[in-house]
């Protein structure tokens, strides 16, 4: 089993406001870990605590770590205990992990990457980026602080990463919780984006069911895009293929409407010809661009690879959805699909398009799962799979499901992807129930 050594460990301040204790932390950890005398990086943390826990005791309480989704979406920024947080925070201190590379961690953005040298050498300097690092990083952390087995409670991408720590170090876990993130196990890029194009086009005929009118107000964007030069905030013109990116509200609950709200903001009205509103204009940039999260473009599909290259997977499965184009008659709305003209586009990431190439051609990646080990699982272990998922699909996370022994499923239509917010208390108190049956 892979050992990671405990972590260098600072406390940067402690905060109390509306029924929470904060105490940040900042951990040092090896780029490398398997190189632990060479560079290293700060990871940040911020350990909550319900202030109704009384201080003596509160460094009492078991350790729940957080890991959240994305790649490269650092941990949540709370005010107040409330959705899944408040149901935890009975029993657990809550550790709000900024995953390397994002938040208040080392940074890796267009400031910080091109400094490493070359693309080629940004490239390699990322590879130690995905979840086998982030896992090694919480292990490191979870010596440092000094506990036992943990708790971790994994959102989409941050249940990929609970899969990774089942396999490669399950010995630091007392169970894992996932929501919406049971990944594939092998196989290629592909297939995935095959299975997400299905159900993001079956999510577009839902939605323009609901909303019909929102058909026409879709093509009129998309046909007004290609003719006309209109600008985004940040300076840049608005493709029609990167306006199709607001299909990410289309992967929720507690969103999908705010699409409709959207869209009848589109054109300024009372102008001398048409025109986008400035105020759509302001929403649309605020979906479309990686600014803040930049390795979520960079990685997002290196997540799939395991010996292999993507090559640009969801655009080559694209010839295959041709309803997806942005020249189709009735064009449809995007989910999660990373294009190389992203990086064409998107100020936030056109340095960094070169390392995005080789990234996307590289095939040694290693494993980031041990499919015999999970076979053998003895952590208990609970997910939350939504069935019409358009992000992570049911049929490929049942098919995981079936492969990690004693995973035990609540597979629902209740909620979409985004069911941690939409019903947070209720999702985490079920799941931990189903982890631990006896209430141990």
């Amino acid at each position: 089993m892979t050992v990671a050594a405990a972590a260098a460990h600072r406390v940067r301040g402690r905060h109390e406001f509306r029924g929470l204790r904060t105490v940040e932390h900042v951990f040092r950890v090896p780029l490398d870990h398997g190189d632990p005398d060479g560079e290293h990086l700060e990871v940040f943390a911020r350990e909550h605590v319900a202030a109704a826990h009384p201080a003596a005791s509160a460094d009492q309480l078991p350790w729940l770590v957080f890991l959240q989704g994305g790649p490269g979406g650092r941990g949540n920024r709370v005010t107040s205990l409330g959705g899944w947080m408040k149901e935890a925070a009975k029993d657990f201190r809550v550790l709000m992990l900024d995953q390397r590379g994002t938040g208040l961690s080392s940074p890796a953005d267009r400031a910080t990457l091109p400094l490493r040298g070359t693309p080629a050498e940004q490239a390699a300097y990322l590879g130690h980026f995905r979840a086998d690092s982030i896992v090694l990083d919480c292990e490191a952390i979870r010596r440092a602080l000094g506990s036992g087995p943990w708790t971790v409670l994994g959102q989409s991408y941050g249940g990929f990463c609970a899969l990774t720590y089942l396999s490669l170090a399950p010995q630091g876990l007392r169970r894992a919780l996932i929501t919406g993130g049971l990944a594939p196990l092998d196989g290629a890029a592909d297939r995935v984006y095959r299975a997400t194009y299905a159900r993001v086009a079956e999510r577009n005929a839902e939605y323009f069911g609901w909303y019909p009118e929102d058909r026409a107000a879709v093509t009129s964007v998309v046909a007004h895009l290609r003719e006309h030069d209109e600008r985004l905030p940040s300076g840049e013109r608005l493709a029609p293929e990167r306006f199709q990116l607001v299909g990410s509200l289309l992967g929720g609950n507690t969103r999908v409407d705010a699409l409709h709200y959207l869209l009848e903001d589109a054109f300024t009205r009372g102008s001398a010809g048409p025109r986008l509103s400035d105020g759509f204009l302001a929403q649309v940039h605020a979906l479309v661009t990686r600014a803040p999260n930049p390795l979520y473009a960079v990685l997002h599909e290196s997540i799939y690879a395991q010996g292999a290259a993507t090559e640009w997977a969801a655009q080559r499965v694209l010839g295959e959805f041709p309803a997806f184009r942005a020249d189709a008659e009735e064009p449809l709305l995007l989910g999660e699909m990373v294009m190389p003209w992203y990086f064409e586009q998107d100020p936030a990431l056109v340095p960094l398009a070169a390392t995005a190439e080789i990234i996307a051609h590289r095939d040694d990646w290693g494993p980031l799962y041990d499919p015999g080990r999970l076979a053998l699982n003895s952590v208990p272990a609970a997910a939350a799979v939504y069935r019409d998922d358009i992000f992570v699909d049911r049929t490929l996370s049942l098919e995981t499901a079936a492969r990690v022994r004693g995973l035990a499923v609540w597979e629902t239509a209740d909620f979409h992807h985004d069911g941690l917010a939409d019903d947070g208390e209720a999702i985490f108190a079920r799941l931990l129930a189903m982890a631990d049956p006896d209430g141990d």
